[in-house]
């Protein structure tokens, strides 16, 4: 390439077919072959630079797909922990999910253990007024199932309450809670500020389930449909504007044990 730059050069020059020393001098020569040799540094920097480049998305590529294969094997063993019938077992399989939603290299597979936690909480499930009278049995596999239920309530909380900033934060997703039971459960001071999230259809029907402080500031937020037959649900200290279908009518009251700041229901006249 140093070859082909100086011949360039001494064609510009216009000495082609002369003698060199009746043309040009030693010193323009001797530049005439930096020049060249420059150029073919420069050259081979922006190659070495193009080949690193290209070397960094391969290994990039490669470490994200090693990655997701991680992820996938570590998240198969957490469905299953999930779907083991003892208590415990579960409850491993809920903090490996939500491990996995931390470490997840991409947003649509943190989404996935999000969706999976929440779909958990949708399976049927028997409120511990409705157990039958009597049935010891049925109360000790009730509470031990109650605390997993917890649990997920607990942690979704917990990462809806880090700043958005925070690379653990869950703000921003989706949280399906459709028809879900509550009879107990802390989310307060979580921050729901985008993405869609349903409580449609859910029954709370016993113990204490905080939204105290909780802000809503964007997203959509709803509660069509949501009944509130039992048990404590309180919005004390709660911000930003009030979840669709969440406070009745104006004049209506509210149910029992709902608690919503005065601004979202206002007394009536």
């Amino acid at each position: 390439m140093a070859a082909a730059v100086f011949s360039i050069g001494w064609e510009l020059l216009g000495v082609r077919g002369l003698k060199p020393e009746h043309r040009i001098d030693s010193k323009t020569l001797f530049d005439l072959v930096k020049l060249s040799f420059g150029v073919v540094a420069g050259s081979g920097a922006l190659v070495a630079l193009v080949v690193a480049y290209r070397r960094q998305r391969v290994d990039e590529e490669h470490a994200l797909r090693e990655a997701t294969r991680l992820h996938t094997e570590r998240f198969t063993t957490a469905i299953s922990q999930l779907g083991a019938d003892a208590a415990a077992v579960r409850l491993g399989g809920v903090h490996a999910l939500a491990g996995l939603a931390d470490d997840a290299p991409t947003r649509d597979l943190r989404q996935t253990c999000i969706d999976v936690l929440c779909a958990y909480l949708r399976l049927p499930y028997t409120a511990e007024a409705d157990l039958p009278a009597g049935d010891a049995g049925a109360l000790h596999a009730h509470r031990a199932l109650r605390e997993v239920r917890h649990t997920v309530i607990r942690l979704i909380g917990n990462h809806l309450r880090l700043l958005a900033a925070h690379p653990h934060s869950w703000q921003g997703h989706d949280f399906d809670f459709t028809a879900v039971t509550f009879d107990g459960g802390d989310l307060h001071g979580a921050v729901f500020s985008g993405g869609r999230v349903g409580f449609d259809n859910a029954k709370f029907s016993g113990g204490e389930v905080y939204f105290d402080r909780t802000v809503f500031c964007g997203g959509q937020v709803s509660f069509n449909g949501a009944r509130f037959t039992g048990g404590q649900v309180t919005f004390n200290g709660a911000a930003g504007g009030p979840p669709d279908a969440l406070a009745p009518s104006a004049g209506a009251p509210l149910p029992d044990g709902l608690h919503l700041p005065s601004g979202w229901h206002p007394p009536s006249s």
